[in-house]
């Protein structure tokens, strides 16, 4: 059973590091005007030139989370931009379940892997009563 709880910090890693991979990735897609990541971002209803800024405000979330000195502000601060997301695609009456609830599959990587990488976080998490 030790050896479960050894392994915690590299699963962690890695489920950071897939959210990581996928907000980057967003985040290039915003700043580098990538056409399907532009048609997305207008068929949520905003303008093509908020574009940009949105690519902005993640990449400050995605900084904070990656360092981890930080990583607990940037899990809080990419909560609310997850939150923000998922508000626009339920705005739009987006699919329930490949759309509007992606954010919230974000959220959990986000969280889990900080959750899993951090002993302190995961015992105030699982003790919380």
């Amino acid at each position: 059973m030790e050896a479960v709880w050894a392994s915690t910090p590299w699963i962690g890693r890695v489920l950071s590091g897939i959210a990581i991979a996928f907000l980057a990735v967003d985040t290039i897609g915003k700043l580098l005007r990538v056409t399907p990541v532009i048609e997305g971002t207008v068929t949520l209803g905003y303008p093509e030139s908020a574009a940009f800024q949105i690519g902005l405000i993640l990449l400050v979330g995605v900084i904070l989370y990656a360092i981890p000195r930080t990583s607990i502000l940037g899990a809080i601060y990419l909560t609310g931009f997850l939150g923000g997301a998922l508000a626009s695609h339920f705005r739009i009456g987006s699919p329930l379940f490949s759309h509007i609830l992606f954010a919230v599959y974000v959220a959990v990587f986000v969280w889990g892997g900080l959750a899993l990488r951090n002993p302190r976080l995961l015992s105030l998490l699982i003790d919380a009563r």
